[in-house]
């Protein structure tokens, strides 16, 4: 509470001899005269106020009980569900940037509500109800120097990522990079997207956590730099003995398992199809069912570590199919098919665990769950990379993007488990959510809006009780 607050509080206790309470709404302080008396239906005491006037500082204007009152509306249901969803991460933001923790919560959300360039996000903020409760600064100039202080503090970033990896025993690794024109940006380089252009680019890393399917780390690099000096970046951001990476096939080499065991961390890396060590007629004599599909499957060790071959049954008649149709269309020559034939539907992955091809496979399966953060972080950061003009701003910018990834990622988790997987997205919900408003009135009463029907079929759905019944 501010200090001129405090001292017409004081003054007030002592002109009206009555007990007072101070409540601040939005950015607005009132006064109520509060006591409480015994209630012997319910045997406890029971609270009771009477609202007496708006705290300024030249006093206190009393309530004209004559006139209209005053209003302000807010966004009420996904304030109150992404205030519960972001509670775990309040206090390690906290700790590490005490300065800036509240304008890093307000930005995440914002960003995850609605994509919003840094010159509305203050105006989108105040909509909100959660505006009422954190007093974020989110003026376009402040967020500019917030960005840049948030970017610089690498100390703090690694404190915050090494909380959330810290229950994380296997995480996935993978990288891939958002195009910039900007002259002044020495992150952004030219280099070798996925898909082979070569274009001026920042690359990023980002790890998951397989066992809670929420991101841990992310880190921006510069566009010319590739996936085994990204992957020794990420190991030392949150480095751990004993963990497990998995990665996809842009890291392979043979330089990546020495790195890895030196480390004493497990690894599933896939390999490229022409990587020297494949054998593609080593016996696959065992066999397991994943998702309904027949998997045949067989190991051999390659000095330290092991060679694992799978043979995914129907792949194999999948990818056999095609090569057909090719010789069919003139693409192929019928030669080629008896040579091409013993690597159809395989997948090999070198990997220091020794374990069991069921087990390896789902590990390196786990991959496939990135694919769908890597959209949602690529659309958020492709918004606003136009308005950030220097590289500190940039990093500041991905950290935020970050902590709107792991919103994210807990709404989509929350909707996997329920009935409502693939029929209802992160966006629409929160979107059906945001028709729950609040309203504030300026002697300080408050009211919820009508909870529509499909709201509360999806409070319900997915055990959020937002809006209890009375």
């Amino acid at each position: 509470m501010k200090s001129w607050v405090e001292r017409v509080a004081e003054k007030e206790k002592v002109k009206r001899k009555i007990p007072l309470e101070v409540k601040r709404i939005g950015n607005r302080y009132y006064l109520y005269m509060s006591t409480s008396q015994w209630d012997r239906r319910l045997k406890r005491r029971k609270k009771l106020s009477r609202y007496i006037g708006r705290i300024t500082k030249r006093g206190v204007i009393e309530a004209d009980r004559t006139k209209h009152d005053a209003r302000s509306i807010y966004e009420y249901g996904n304030s109150r569900f992404l205030a519960s969803l972001i509670e775990d991460l309040i206090e390690p933001l906290k700790q590490a940037f005490p300065e800036d923790y509240l304008e890093i919560m307000a930005m995440g959300i914002v960003k995850l509500i609605q994509p919003t360039p840094l010159k509305l996000i203050k105006s989108r903020w105040e909509k909100l109800h959660l505006s009422t409760e954190f007093d974020a600064s989110l003026s376009p100039n402040t967020l500019s120097e917030k960005l840049r202080r948030i970017g610089v503090d690498v100390i703090g970033q690694k404190q915050f990522f090494k909380h959330l990896s810290t229950r994380s025993r296997v995480l996935v690794f993978d990288m891939s990079s958002i195009f910039s024109y900007s002259e002044n940006l020495k992150l952004a380089e030219k280099g070798y997207n996925s898909e082979g252009l070569y274009l001026k680019q920042i690359n990023f890393v980002l790890l998951l956590s397989q066992a809670r399917r929420l991101p841990v780390m992310i880190k921006p690099l510069p566009g010319s730099v590739r996936d085994i000096k990204a992957l020794k970046t990420a190991i030392n951001e949150v480095f751990r003995r004993k963990c497990i990476l998995v990665m996809d096939r842009g890291p392979a080499s043979y330089i990546v398992p020495k790195m890895l065991r030196e480390k004493e961390v497990g690894f599933v890396l896939p390999l490229r199809r022409n990587f020297r060590i494949v054998d593609y007629d080593m016996p696959l004599m065992k066999s397991f069912i994943f998702m309904n599909r027949g998997i045949n499957w067989g190991r051999k060790r390659i000095g330290e570590s092991f060679l694992y071959m799978f043979e995914d049954v129907k792949l194999r008649a999948e990818e056999e199919t095609n090569f057909i149709k090719h010789i069919r269309e003139g693409k192929k020559k019928q030669p080629q098919l008896e040579r091409e034939r013993r690597k159809f539907g395989k997948i090999s992955i070198l990997s220091n665990l020794d374990r069991g091809g069921a087990a390896v496979y789902r590990l390196y399966k786990s991959r496939q769950r990135i694919e769908v953060v890597f959209d949602a972080l690529k659309n958020e950061l492709e918004n606003d990379k136009t308005y950030l003009s220097d590289d500190d701003a940039i990093r500041g910018y991905f950290f935020v993007s970050f902590v709107s990834l792991y919103l994210y990622c807990r709404i989509l988790e929350m909707l996997r488990k329920s009935k409502y997987v693939g029929k209802v997205s992160v966006n629409e919900l929160l979107f059906e959510l945001s028709k729950v408003y609040l309203v504030v009135c300026n002697d300080g009463r408050v009211s919820i809006s009508e909870v529509p029907a499909k709201v509360e079929e999806l409070d319900e759905a997915l055990g959020l009780n937002l809006f209890p019944k009375r």
